[in-house]
């Protein structure tokens, strides 16, 4: 059994280079798409709160249903469907746009939660020193929100670096893609899934930790 093992792991360890050499692709879709998200979902979130109530409820109603979208299903959408609309976006950039979709939807729904709790005195207060209700939310909302999303909003970026495994299903060359090619290749499928979940471990244990401890820290401050 043990040079069985020996023999697996002699043919894997060449292909370790190919499957790697998708990570820079696993990492451009986590921070890209998640970087979309985070922009999307305060926006959405600022025109749930703040915006006029026919509005509210249309972006609370499209961001319902985005939430039940699933991710593979929105990437065909964008990189197969836009197409018969002459809207041609690159394996990459539809794969970014999609897990941006979808993931801004969760966050226009934690900071919403979030926004809610600060003080309307704090606001009030802001508009009597002359600020308007984006400069408001912009310079007193947001820092605050922030600090109270930080440990959900990172492992938010958990939930996308794993998620970014489906840009697979439209040939993005992640390291998810590139371990099922040397799958293929050595047909040994254990070995390469299994090298690539401990990748995806390796990245997110500390990032569960990391948020972990933030909340015990803002726990502590009475700011959760």
């Amino acid at each position: 059994m043990d040079n069985g093992l020996s023999v697996t792991m002699n043919t894997f360890l060449p292909y370790v280079y190919v499957i790697m050499s998708g990570i820079v692709n696993t990492l451009i879709l986590s921070i890209t798409g998640f970087i979309l998200a985070t922009v999307l979902g305060l926006i959405f979130s600022f025109i749930e709160i703040y915006g006029p109530n026919i509005i509210s409820l249309i972006i609370d109603w499209m961001l319902r249903i985005i939430r039940g979208i699933p991710l593979v299903l929105m990437l065909f959408i964008i990189f197969y469907g836009l197409p018969q609309l002459g809207i041609r976006f690159s394996p990459i950039v539809s794969a970014i746009l999609g897990i941006g979709i979808i993931d801004s939807a969760y966050q226009a729904q934690l900071f919403r939660g979030i926004i809610i709790t600060v003080s309307e005195r704090q606001l009030e207060a802001a508009y009597s020193i002359g600020l308007s209700t984006w400069n408001a939310f912009r310079y007193i909302v947001i820092p605050q929100a922030f600090r109270i999303a930080l440990p959900a909003w990172i492992n938010e970026f958990s939930i996308v670096l794993k998620d970014s495994s489906m840009a697979y299903a439209i040939g993005v060359t992640e390291i998810f893609t590139q371990a099922i090619h040397v799958a293929n290749a050595t047909m040994d499928y254990l070995t390469p899934l299994v090298f690539v979940s401990i990748i995806y471990f390796l990245i997110c244990y500390p990032l569960s930790q990391l948020s972990n401890h933030l909340h015990k820290k803002l726990s502590l401050m009475g700011f959760i």
